[in-house]
């Protein structure tokens, strides 16, 4: 990898806020991209000259107009902003998006040092920047006198310390970037005062259609979910649109569906209509792409939800081409359709043997409203699909060219629709079998696979061109089975394919019973990975226990913690920086006095390096096996792009089932010290490691080395 050749300027306001903010973006990127290299260009803007103008009627543009024209005239390649700055809408001419893990989005009461509100007099000056922050001085503090405030935080600040003003509202998220929240009297409640959308978050503009950084927000961005509702009933929804509907956090919905659906969302998801009826479209199709477009640059894990079944009807190609215009991901859930509904459903089957083999779906209405023909030629015009048509592809297109459809007619083939094995072939009528009969000697289709035959003019129509940071590839999984979900779901985040291959099963070990039914003679529990814990807690019913019995509790890694805390248990001590063995060590120092007694629980394969460690630093160490890794042997491995090895068992068992040149050209992430001993002997080139020990550290760091080798490729062609 050539380091210096991605190299990109981005522009900021001049203030210490700003360069702050524009080094957190960089951070935030660099994380996923190490080979990147950044440029901070200063540049400041009518709100940085003009320090009088009230910002309550300053210019939508008066934080972003100097650093736009930047990145209009090539000057820069993006900029970077407080997304509350940005003018709503952005231009066209410049695209955007926000970056994750905000800052403290409320606003904060501050106050001169030593002061307390009670010793505010009547009429104290406050000092405010919005409308809003007036407003709520208004009703918290009737006898207020509100002012405008001007200039950088520090200078407000000083303006306040100097008795230019009694009371400041400021952004917290301001105030801890600058390291000055100990100035902080009070952070006012979302609930009391809703702050603007992107109070908190960082914002990055660039121009529209430049592929570099597209290519970037796609680390950034989720995959919008369009998603089936199923038709009528709640129980025709699909089990892969309840799950997407569970990790929702903004559902846009149709009107024609079971309002249960919407008792899927989690709590606080936002729910918006934007449904229509014949006659009836509250919401404009132009808004509801314009609202999926802007809510998916947000960084918001986005589902539309369409009655029946997203494709059939529902606007689904509009919807996909606004964000196809933007480069921005999609993923799409088939549904169970009212033509399936009202047909299988009811018993007036379409298809019966002897009587119909097929039928034809179609509506009169026209693009606009208008209503057009349903005669035989414009049902003759319909594509057309062939159920069990794969053994007679030859026999099928003679006898639509005998009907007279020319040999280019576009037709493609179908396998294994929506199982991870899917796979398209295109042509026409004329070479479709041959093209067919190629792939499945490349070993791009499996032979005798199931198929489907398409013909007529939606079989030329692209793929879905924006998949994500991983652009559809597939990524081979074979972690053990508590971890599959976890894995899969950090894939399709990044617009991956999962593909499940668990090769080890967790098995308790025989003789650890007896070691848990005298936990509560024990100081401390050290526990270091996610699958122990759920081992734990499994077997703790067995041995008579429940959570009372547990002392108290060192997890190494965010990952351990969070499968304590869904148990409701929070973890007394976590490693700081290291969740390896050294930040274990560490952290023991502080969380138990030397000579304690711990219990140390792992798996028989993780080996008893650290419990000896543990006992070398003093205190009374009982080292546990809790299960036992059982290998799985699949009966077949599908096709991949990638494969993310989460242990070192899980690497053993892949190669005790194919040579370690499977692996060639293929991407490999990996997790843990463990599982690169393994991988690195045998001559495997790993893409990346996981910067945490965790599943969504390790995904991220491969859909951050894909993006950055493509990001290089491109370099290297210009």
């Amino acid at each position: 990898m050539v380091e210096t050749s991605l190299r990109y300027r981005l522009a900021t306001r001049a203030s210490p806020l700003a360069r702050l903010q524009a080094d957190e973006a960089v951070t935030a990127i660099r994380r996923l991209l190490p080979g990147a290299r950044f440029e901070i260009l200063p540049c400041p803007t009518p709100g940085d000259r003009d320090k009088t103008t009230d910002l309550r009627e300053s210019a939508p543009d008066f934080f972003t107009r100097d650093l736009h024209a930047a990145v209009r005239a090539g000057g820069a390649d993006a900029a970077v902003h407080s997304a509350k700055d940005l003018e709503d809408p952005v231009p066209d001419d410049l695209d955007w998006f926000w970056l994750p893990d905000p800052a403290d989005p409320r606003d904060a009461v501050v106050l001169r040092p030593g002061a307390t509100l009670a010793d505010l007099p009547d009429g104290a000056v406050a000092g405010v920047s919005s409308a809003r922050r007036e407003a709520w001085c208004r009703t918290h503090g009737p006898s207020l006198r509100c002012v405008p405030v001007r200039g950088t935080i520090e200078e407000r600040l000083a303006q306040l310390d100097a008795g230019a003003f009694d009371l400041l509202l400021i952004a917290a998220a301001a105030l801890e970037r600058l390291g000055l929240a100990a100035r902080i009297h009070r952070a006012i409640p979302l609930e009391e005062l809703r702050p603007p959308a992107g109070q908190g978050y960082l914002a990055l503009t660039f121009r529209a259609g430049d592929a570099r950084f597209e290519r970037i927000r796609r680390l950034f961005v989720r995959p919008v979910v369009f998603a089936g509702a199923g038709s009528g009933s709640a129980g025709n929804c699909t089990l892969a649109t309840a799950e997407a509907l569970a990790a929702c956090e903004v559902c846009f919905h149709d009107r024609l569906l079971d309002p249960a659906l919407l008792d899927r969302l989690p709590p606080g998801a936002e729910q918006v209509d934007v449904g229509k009826r014949c006659g009836d479209h509250a919401v404009a199709q132009a808004e509801i792409d314009r609202r999926l477009v802007d809510t998916a640059r947000r960084g918001r894990r986005v589902v539309r939800l369409k009655g029946g079944d997203p494709g059939l009807f529902g606007r689904l190609a509009e919807e996909l081409a606004a964000l196809d215009a933007r480069g921005l991901p999609c993923r799409v859930l088939p549904g169970v359709s009212s033509l399936v509904a009202a047909t299988t459903g009811t018993g007036l089957l379409l298809t019966r043997r002897g009587a119909s083999r097929g039928f034809a779906a179609m509506t009169p209405r026209e693009q606009g409203g208008g209503i057009g023909p349903v005669d035989a030629r414009a049902r003759a015009a319909l594509p057309i699909v062939f159920f069990m048509g794969m053994g007679v592809l030859d026999r099928i297109a003679a006898d639509l060219a005998a009907d007279g459809l020319a040999p280019e007619t576009h037709a493609a083939a179908v396998f294994d629709a929506g199982a991870p094995d899917e796979a398209v072939v295109r042509g026409t009528l004329a070479d479709l079998s041959d093209r067919v009969a190629a792939a499945q000697v490349a070993g791009a289709v499996r032979r005798n696979a199931p198929g489907l035959v398409l013909v007529g003019a939606p079989a030329a129509a692209p793929a879905f061109l924006h998949r994500g940071a991983l652009d559809g590839r597939r990524v081979l999984l074979p972690c053990s089975e508590d971890l599959q979900a976890k894995a899969a779901a950090a894939v399709r985040d990044f617009g991956g394919v999962p593909l499940p291959l668990p090769l080890i099963r967790l098995v308790p070990a025989p003789d650890c019973a007896a070691v848990l039914r005298g936990l509560r003679s024990f100081d401390g529990l050290v526990i270091t990975s996610p699958a122990s814990v759920r081992c734990l807690m499994a077997l703790l019913p067995r041995a008579g226990l429940d959570a009372r019995a547990l002392p108290r509790i060192l997890a190494a890694g965010p990952g351990t913690a969070a499968v304590f805390r869904a148990h409701g248990i929070e973890p007394d001590a976590l490693p700081v920086r290291d969740f390896g063995s050294a930040g274990v060590l560490e952290a023991a120092a502080g969380f138990a006095p030397a000579g304690a007694r711990l219990l140390r629980l792992r798996s028989r394969r993780a080996g008893p390096a650290l419990g000896e460690a543990l006992a070398r630093a003093g205190f009374a160490v009982t080292d546990t096996v809790l299960y036992d890794n059982e290998p799985l042997r699949p009966e077949c491995i599908p096709s991949f792009d990638a494969v993310f090895f989460a242990s070192a068992s899980a690497a053993e068992a892949f190669f005790a089932l194919r040579p370690p040149e499977t692996l060639a050209g293929k991407l490999v992430a990996a997790m843990g010290g463990p599982t690169r001993a393994v991988l690195e002997p045998r001559g495997i080139a790993l893409t990346c490691t996981a910067p945490e020990a965790t599943v969504a550290s390790a995904i991220a760091a491969l859909a951050g080395a894909v993006v950055e080798q493509e990001l290089q490729e491109k370099e290297t062609q210009a």
